[in-house]
């Protein structure tokens, strides 16, 4: 009974801590936060900011420039998407449109781009 009640005391942190974060990314993001952990997670040279719908010749000052601007605007759709029923929180939101998986860009990375994405904005 005593492992029942550690692993059902465990169990309720675990799903309050992912409630958590999940209440977090609804109610406060953090943009320049956000778009440092997407140039972290891009890792890119050529592409600062996983920015390629615009050659920016790799200049970072306007690839991070372009990459807030596509938080900015991709806030207000994930509001209304929100409003209308999508459960993802802004992350795996803007990870739908900004790096989706199976795109013809796609070279088996982009499934990881949410969780690293993540794992930058929370360190």
């Amino acid at each position: 009974i005593v492992k029942i009640l550690l692993i059902a005391f465990i169990s309720t942190i675990l799903i309050s801590e992912a409630y958590a974060l999940e209440t977090y990314l609804e109610t406060y993001i953090d943009q320049e936060k956000l778009v440092e952990a997407i140039g972290k997670a891009e890792n890119s040279i050529k592409y600062p900011y996983g920015i390629k719908s615009i050659n920016t010749h790799g200049d970072k000052v306007l690839a991070k420039k372009i990459c807030l601007n596509t938080v900015n605007n991709n806030l207000a759709r994930w509001q209304w998407a929100r409003q209308n029923g999508d459960a993802r929180d802004f992350i795996e939101f803007l990870g739908a449109r900004f790096c989706p998986v199976n795109s013809p860009d796609d070279n088996g990375t982009n499934q990881f781009w949410v969780k690293n994405v993540k794992s930058f904005y929370f360190k």
